[in-house]
């Protein structure tokens, strides 16, 4: 269990491009244990990209993204294993079905007893009916709810990155998302998520990203 106020992850002074663009600069941001953060801006204005860089998957024009501390690039197996990251797509495979997709995510993860777990995860988030369906016959929400199920694979993961989470929801499963993410942080962990509509969690923190483009 992670202390309060401890740092997970840091980014400093990060500088970001989009070709010859330049979408942001020192740009500082502090993820701490048991922290929400609703990361805004507008379309376009680097979200997504920062997101990226906070998860390692892209780098930094400038600056460097710190992991308890330690740069991310020193960090390795700790990092990667301490971060979860769901983008917009879902990542699930067309021809697998949705329990089996999710195991091979988990799996991918280094989650232990990834098909039992894969189940009760997909139970958690509703989908107990659709769990032998392939993916490609699957709604966009249940995709989406299948995505998330990956929440509630393990505890493994301190910090989660969730680009637009609450897209494709019905009420039910927003209740549900929200519940995860506050066990997450009950638990010690940190959640960094964008949202073009009302989140729906108490004690969120907002980081404008706009602010940092105006400087």
């Amino acid at each position: 269990m992670s202390e309060p106020s401890e740092v997970l992850l840091e980014a400093r002074q990060l500088a970001c491009k989009r070709g010859r663009n330049l979408l942001f600069e020192g740009l500082e941001l502090s993820l701490k244990a048991g922290s929400v953060t609703w990361l805004r801006g507008t379309n376009g204005s680097g979200k997504t990209s920062l997101m990226r860089i906070l998860a390692g998957l892209s780098a930094p024009a400038a600056g460097e993204v710190l992991w308890r501390g330690t740069p991310m690039r020193k960090a390795g197996a700790e990092a990667r294993d301490g971060l979860l990251y769901i983008g917009h797509a879902n990542a699930l495979k067309e021809d697998l079905t949705l329990a089996e997709s999710v195991a091979y995510l988990g799996r991918l993860g280094g989650v232990e007893d990834a098909d039992a777990r894969a189940v009760k995860a997909l139970d958690h988030v509703g989908l107990q009916s659709r769990r032998t369906a392939a993916v490609r016959t699957l709604s966009q929400g249940q995709r989406r709810r299948g995505a998330l199920s990956r929440l509630a694979l393990e505890e493994k993961a301190r910090v989660w990155i969730l680009d637009e989470p609450y897209d494709a929801l019905d009420v039910g499963s927003t209740q549900t998302l929200s519940a995860l993410i506050t066990a997450q942080a009950a638990r010690g962990g940190a959640v960094l998520l964008t949202s073009h509509q009302s989140v729906p969690l108490a004690g969120l923190v907002e980081f404008d990203l706009e602010t940092v483009r105006r400087r």
